[in-house]
């Protein structure tokens, strides 16, 4: 007899996980299904692990501070290596509770990439969930255009885990994540230029914090160039050679593109299925977050919500 699942979710980020939890508490079978890790974006390559970047990279400023205030303090040496592992450490920590959260109340998790065949079948390697009813929750993927040399770039992903810290990189992009990057690697001591093709960094912000933050962190040390982009990316003894829309150059020991995110959707098998999407690969969902085929729902990221875990 096959079995059947009220629930099979596609995606352990923060919609999956408690999509996942609330259902099973309910006293439903559901299974989800990851092929990366546990939590997410938010917990692996984004909040997380970023805001205990920027924890490391405010005591440099704070050392030099702490004389005001009687106190005799210096920054002698950073080290990316310990930064790194330790960061990894609360990572994996966390990765062990969301395993926990999901398989107290009895989730079922399936490693491996998920693929929707039917609206009661989700295909992960050589195994066939049959199921009531499917979530897609699989959240959204940096996206870096499509330019000569671009996969000499990072993106903000690959920062994560870095081999070296360099000490010198060009952010290109304008939004908050490219700005709150290039405020930690100049933190932490690089030489770092911030490229945005606008004639102001963060648009889509109030008016008047986008001048604000443009001024404290150029003030900071960031080297702030509007009007301008990236054409093509080289890569010559060691360095990475940044060639722009004015005609000139950068050189620089890396290039991090931060020029936006994308939906997740590719190879679940929407388009055979017929689950309608916008131009941007995002699944179109109604107020109860069911797509136009019944019985397959969508949240987070995936649906072109404000990417932020409290959304």
């Amino acid at each position: 007899m096959t079995e059947v699942y009220d629930l099979v979710v596609i995606g352990a980020g923060s919609g999956g996980v408690r999509a996942s939890r609330m259902a099973a508490a309910t006293g439903a079978k559901v299974a989800v299904v990851e092929d990366m890790f546990l939590g997410g974006t938010c917990v692996n390559v984004g909040c997380v692990p970023k805001k205990l970047f920027v924890y490391a990279s405010q005591y440099r400023e704070q050392a030099a501070q702490a004389a005001g205030f009687g106190v005799d303090a210096h920054i002698n040496n950073f080290d990316w290596a310990t930064l790194r592992t330790n960061k990894d450490n609360e990572i994996n920590r966390l990765n062990g509770i969301y395993k926990n959260v999901l398989e107290g109340p009895g989730v079922e998790i399936v490693t491996g990439k998920g693929e929707v065949v039917s609206p009661t079948q989700v295909r992960v390697g050589d195994r066939l969930l049959d199921t009531k009813r499917i979530l897609i929750a699989t959240g959204g993927w940096p996206f870096k255009p499509d330019i000569p040399g671009a996969e000499l770039a990072m993106d903000s992903n690959d920062v994560f885990a870095m081999e070296s810290f360099p000490q010198s990189i060009v952010v290109v992009g304008g939004g908050y994540i490219a700005v709150e990057f290039a405020g930690i690697f100049n933190g932490l001591g690089a030489h770092t230029q911030l490229l945005y093709r606008g004639d102001r960094i963060l648009r889509g912000f109030d008016e008047e914090v986008r001048s604000f933050v443009s001024e404290e962190v150029a003030k900071a040390g960031v080297q702030i160039r509007t009007q301008v982009d990236v054409v093509r990316i080289e890569e010559s003894q060691g360095k990475k050679i940044c060639h722009l829309s004015d005609d000139s150059t950068i050189s620089c020991d890396m290039v991090m593109m931060a020029t936006g995110r994308t939906a997740k959707t590719a190879g679940l098998g929407l388009e055979a299925l017929g689950v309608e999407t916008r131009k941007d690969g995002s699944i179109i969902a109604d107020e109860r977050f069911e797509t136009n085929v019944k019985g397959v729902f969508a949240l987070g990221d995936v649906i072109g919500t404000p990417a932020l875990t409290p959304v």
